[in-house]
Order: C-alpha cells, then sequence, then structure tokens
C-alpha cells in the first residue's frame, strides 16, 4: 500500500485515481451512456409474426369494445339515476 499525497489517503499499488470530469463532460457521457443503452434494448425486440400481429389486434379490438359497453352502460345507468333524483322540469 502506497500513500497517494500527502492528504494521507492509501491505494492499492499500482491503481490509478480517476481523473474528475466537469459537469460538461458528466452531461455529455449520460447522453453518450443513455443511447448506447437504448440501442442495447433495441437490440432485444422481437418483431411478431403476421399472424402473431392480427391475433393481437383482434384481442385489443375486442377489448377496447367490452370496456366501450362497460362505459356507455355505467354512462346510461348514471343518466337515468340523474333524471330519476333530480326529475325533468316539464
Amino acid at each position: 500500500m502506497d500513500q497517494d499525497e500527502p492528504r494521507g489517503e492509501v491505494v492499492a499499488a499500482g491503481a490509478t485515481r480517476e481523473k474528475k470530469q466537469n459537469a460538461f463532460g458528466r452531461f455529455f457521457g449520460g447522453i453518450a451512456l443513455f443511447i448506447r443503452q437504448v440501442i442495447s434494448e433495441l437490440r432485444k425486440v422481437v418483431t411478431p409474426t403476421r399472424k402473431e400481429l392480427f391475433k393481437f389486434t383482434a384481442v385489443v379490438l375486442v377489448f377496447v369494445l367490452i370496456v366501450m359497453g362497460i362505459v356507455y352502460g355505467l354512462d346510461s345507468l348514471f343518466a337515468w339515476v340523474t333524471h330519476w333524483v333530480f326529475g325533468i322540469p316539464g
């Protein structure tokens, strides 16, 4: 173990001290790291086959129709209850 500087810090023999980067270097280094990670994740993406694509689309459309029916039913129910409670001025 060698002493690095007069401050008394002890570092392993042969180890180099990392240079401090300024804010400018850290900012653009962070952007570069982000872009590398995005590219790495995009390489993992699997494109669905044509058959899978149609199946997934059908599932989504059916789900949307079911949710639309539920929302329409609740809206009609609340409208009926509102008219029943408050009445319609004639």
